[in-house]
């Protein structure tokens, strides 16, 4: 008993400690110039809305806000420089699915941890791609799509940039969820495969919105659907797959989120969850994002987002087990 006791007040001694230095880093923070890793490259969305929410947080925050570009590694090394930083709030890192919740299936080794070097701040908008067909392949809809697949002998041939990108796994879930074939043909860039559809050399893919949205409003291109479980604002005719096809539980989006390195001081994380609610939550920035292609939402709380990510762990590793992609990168 007389331990109990002891070990009770020794643990309010150190809850009585931990309050206050919790109070002073709130109070103090930030004490320098901050930086927001952008984990692909210059002028894409991820970059340009980085930038847009960047100057705003600077505005907040009384600091400073510097965007560096760390593409490379299918984001791999802005991950692992982000895990690898001082956890003090002054490093964060834009995320996507890749980094967070399909690469460590893919790859045979990866140099950081997505279950436990980062601390969420903010998802603030999913990153649909588009189901396109060549305007010859005798389809209108998803589940004509669908039924067409299903029949076509030989199977159609769908593009991506890559095996284990996102636009592979999409269609890969699309084929296990709807029971059709497809072959697949990867590509070294979005354009020469978006470029390649509209002369016919292959059938269908899922795309980024940015590369096609041009040519589907040319009519070079037909958009069968968009794979988020709402519609793009910036083709808001084209139903959600999930709609299209009557399957409410189908969506295969990436998405941002900015995070920090674990064990960032939670009153410092919940500053930077508070300023960036407001932010992304303004009707402009909701705007900006969507004219660039991307679906804005409102983040959930930081255990909401993990919880979030954890369930999109679960399920492109089991697709990744199913394909037999595991460890294959």
């Amino acid at each position: 008993m007389i331990r109990l006791i002891y070990r009770c007040a020794a643990l309010a001694l150190l809850l009585v400690a931990i309050a206050p230095h919790s109070r002073v880093l709130a109070q103090d923070f930030p004490s320098k110039n901050l930086n927001v890793i952008v984990s692909i490259g210059a002028g894409t969305g991820m970059d340009v809305l980085a930038r847009l929410y960047a100057e705003k947080l600077s505005a907040a925050l009384g600091k400073p806000v510097i965007v560096e570009n760390k593409p490379g590694a299918a984001t791999m090394l802005a991950a692992n420089q982000v895990a690898n930083a001082a956890p003090d709030g002054h490093t964060m890192v834009v995320l996507t699915s890749s980094a967070l919740a399909i690469n460590q299936w893919l790859y045979k080794q990866i140099n950081y941890n997505p279950e436990a070097d980062f601390t969420p701040i903010s998802l603030y908008v999913k990153s649909p791609l588009i189901l396109v067909v060549n305007p010859n392949i005798p389809v209108k809809d998803v589940k004509e799509f669908i039924a067409y697949a299903k029949e076509k002998k030989p199977p159609l041939d769908y593009v991506s940039v890559g095996a284990g990108g996102f636009q592979h796994i999409s269609m890969e879930f699309a084929k296990q969820r709807f029971g059709f074939e497809a072959n697949h043909v990867p590509y070294r860039n979005t354009g020469q495969s978006v470029a390649d559809i509209i002369a016919g050399h292959v059938h269908t893919g899922f795309v980024e919105a940015g590369a096609s949205i041009p040519s589907i409003k040319d009519g070079k291109l037909r958009a069968l659907a968009v794979s988020s479980s709402t519609r793009l604002p910036l083709l808001p005719e084209v139903l959600p797959f999930s709609e299209a096809a009557g399957a409410p539980d189908f969506e295969a989006v990436s998405w941002h989120a900015l995070m920090v390195p674990a064990k960032t001081p939670k009153p410092v994380v919940d500053r930077l969850h508070a300023e960036m609610q407001k932010i992304m939550g303004d009707p402009e920035m909701k705007k900006r994002a969507a004219d660039i292609g991307l679906i804005p939402i409102d983040s959930p709380s930081v255990a909401g987002i993990n919880d979030y990510i954890k369930s999109e762990r679960v399920k492109w590793g089991a697709l990744v087990d199913k394909i037999g992609l595991r460890g294959t990168q």
